[in-house]
């Protein structure tokens, strides 16, 4: 068994270039002036405790079994997909006349997880390098947007150590027919249902890294985004309104008869969207444990962060919600009968409600209503995934991975209409 998010974080990336929007949110991240990273005391438990209602009413999605195929491992590079090949020859060229001190042959080997943005492994003598260029047959204006996704390393690099340093971009198309960049690799490990091999942690150790989770998160929030060339990244005024109008056209434009109609869920969160915050942030869009590369000495430590395409700015606390759905509890798993959605000594210790305390004590900032965002986060992913499905039932793809997901969109909007019956 893994949990179905897993897998559904590196397949839904290919649906942004089938998202038929006239204008596509991109919004540079406002930092938070005057916000400073919390002291390294621990947060006192009496302040966990002031949170602790709103959060109990959290409830994570299901899960079921997942084919072999889908649960591999995806985080060594391999031969490279047939019809996704690079002209080496052309490359190499490209790179020895832009970089210093490249000796050797290149060598290419692909990252297989995800389908969205294509990942490669560039090897030579003395150095490895990982490219990145959009999905073949891309034709979304604006969608997988190399330059931006550039722009944002390059803008985050002096002052946020955890970003692959990024090393060049080019739109020239004659090198291997795309625009596409390429930046350091990061050599560490990534946790997903289980530890990386030769890995253990603690509780001790295991509660040290959930709250890095969170100051690392915390420290791209307090960020300003202005001082470092992001004033003009996006537009933080009515994001969550586009987040909210844009998700519920999508789902609309993508339901079929055999899922749930989620019009509760979508007269919900019209009824109770607060206000912009008066803080925006740069907001990573995808802020979950198996974007986050840990030290290989020691994995409490985080040296990176991954996936930096749906960066924008906006509002910080839909990160920070993203971020708990990954943390399923005992209780849940029990009561609803799904699997963990990470290994059992991470979520034995530390709760949801010590992760959002960790946020505000680092940050300085508290998330007003979890809830809200919870619930708005589970209605986008229900949309991207209904988006994908709604290709299978039309008949469109053939792909067999597709057809679960009439389930999950089920999970999903049920889970949010059970948060939205004890909220009232």
């Amino acid at each position: 068994m893994d949990n179905i998010l897993f897998f559904v974080d590196k397949i839904i990336g290919q649906e942004k270039d089938r998202v038929k929007e006239k204008k596509r949110e991109r919004e540079p991240v406002d930092g938070v002036s005057g916000l400073s990273i919390g002291k390294e005391e621990e947060p006192a438990r009496e302040n966990l405790l002031r949170n602790r209602s709103c959060f109990f009413s959290l409830i994570s999605i299901g899960s079921f079994s997942i084919p072999k195929f889908m649960s591999e491992n995806n985080d060594a590079a391999k031969e490279i997909r047939k019809g996704e090949e690079l002209d080496s020859s052309r490359l190499e060229e490209f790179l020895k006349d832009s970089l210093p001190r490249l000796e050797g042959k290149l060598t290419l080997r692909q990252f297989p997880g995800g389908h969205s943005n294509l990942t490669y492994l560039l090897t030579f003598s003395n150095r490895e390098m990982v490219l990145r260029r959009p999905p073949l047959g891309s034709k979304v204006k604006g969608a997988h947007d190399m330059k931006r996704e550039y722009t944002v390393l390059q803008a985050l690099i002096p002052v946020f150590p955890y970003v692959p340093r990024p090393l060049i971009y080019t739109e020239d198309t004659s090198i291997i027919g795309c625009p596409f960049y390429v930046m350091e690799r990061l050599r560490g490990k990534i946790i997903r249902q289980h530890l990386p091999e030769g890995v253990s942690l603690s509780p001790a150790q295991a509660g040290r890294l959930g709250r890095n989770i969170m100051k690392v998160l915390s420290r791209l929030h307090t960020l300003d985004y202005q001082k470092i060339g992001l004033e003009d990244f996006g537009k933080p005024r009515g994001y969550l309104e586009r987040q909210v109008q844009g998700w519920i056209g999508r789902y609309r434009n993508a339901r079929t008869p055999d899922v749930p109609d989620g019009e509760d869920v979508m007269a919900w969160l019209e009824a109770n969207k607060p206000p912009d915050v008066d803080h925006p942030a740069i907001v990573h869009g995808d802020w979950k444990p198996d974007n986050i590369v840990l030290d290989e000495e020691d994995p409490t430590e985080i040296i990176g962060v991954l996936d930096w395409e749906m960066a924008t700015i906006g509002d910080p606390f839909m990160d920070a919600t993203y971020t708990m759905i990954y943390f399923n509890e005992k209780a849940e798993q029990d009561a609803l009968g799904i699997s963990a959605t990470l290994p059992a000594v991470l979520r034995a210790s530390i709760s949801r409600e010590e992760l959002l305390e960790h946020y505000r004590h680092y940050s300085g900032l508290t998330v007003p209503n979890p809830d809200f965002y919870y619930i708005l986060n589970m209605f986008r992913l229900a949309g991207l995934l209904q988006q994908i499905y709604y290709r299978y039932y039309q008949g469109v793809t053939k792909d067999q991975r597709f057809e679960m997901f009439k389930t999950t969109s089920h999970l999903l909007i049920g889970s949010a209409q059970k948060v939205m019956a004890r909220t009232g």
